[in-house]
């Protein structure tokens, strides 16, 4: 696995890529939660970087090229030039985090030739893969485990302060991607019964609830066949 840094707008963004097999065109893009955005709850953090990756182990998994893309300001940049907390917590899936995640993907597609993408998001993961999905014309299919598909809905019933510079993607249009949700039966951060109603009324998605399964615990065993599904 190659640690790189790739460029969106005046954004660094951390990432980590496998090749994979060299005549395989479609390269599987991993997207983190959100990490660490909050202190005690109450203060924006000075770091948002999560400190126990989930969608790393998912990739070591994965025998296809695979892309791990870090958001801007995460993976020791949140001291560089333009970051600033409202980008980790009010705006963490607004268009400025979009935009430049849009770019980098972009760019790093153009220069090793990745024809078809396959966004995999994690928790607001899948937030962001969903709004990338809508600007990059060679998605193929979105896969989210836990995805907070509604972050008004999410934060009303967590109570938390609204993300009011960000992007709902419930509030999207739909791009006619595929769209997997898998959903976690003991997930408290998500909780199934949030979504799965309005995640199934899409016009192209299947949404499924696994059992057993906890909102960062659980995915590991499962992954192997939830990949298998998706890559036939």
């Amino acid at each position: 696995m190659q640690t790189i840094e790739l460029q969106g707008g005046p954004y660094r963004l951390t990432a980590f890529f496998r090749p994979g097999q060299p005549a395989n065109q479609t390269l599987h893009v991993y997207l983190e939660g959100d990490g660490r955005p909050w202190q005690q709850g109450r203060w924006p953090a000075a770091d948002p970087t999560t400190r126990s990756s989930l969608m790393l182990p998912l990739l070591g998994l994965d025998p296809n090229p695979a892309l791990y893309l870090g958001r801007p300001c995460y993976n020791g940049h949140a001291a560089d030039p333009g970051c600033e907390a409202a980008l980790w917590t009010s705006a963490r899936y607004g268009e400025t985090v979009v935009g430049a995640m849009t770019e980098a993907l972009k760019r790093f597609c153009k220069r090793h030739g990745f024809r078809q993408l396959v966004l995999i998001g994690h928790s607001g993961g899948g937030s962001l893969a969903m709004l990338l999905a809508g600007r990059l014309s060679q998605t193929v299919l979105i896969v989210t485990l836990a995805g907070n598909y509604d972050i008004d809905s999410w934060t009303e019933y967590h109570h938390y302060l609204p993300l009011n510079e960000s992007l709902n993607p419930a509030r999207q249009p739909e791009t006619g991607v595929p769209e997997r949700h898998f959903l976690a039966e003991r997930d408290r951060t998500v909780p199934p019964d949030l979504f799965v109603t309005a995640l199934s009324r899409r016009t192209h998605s299947h949404v499924e609830i696994l059992p057993r399964i906890e909102h960062h615990n659980g995915w590991l065993e499962v992954w192997p066949q939830i990949l298998n599904r998706i890559t036939e």
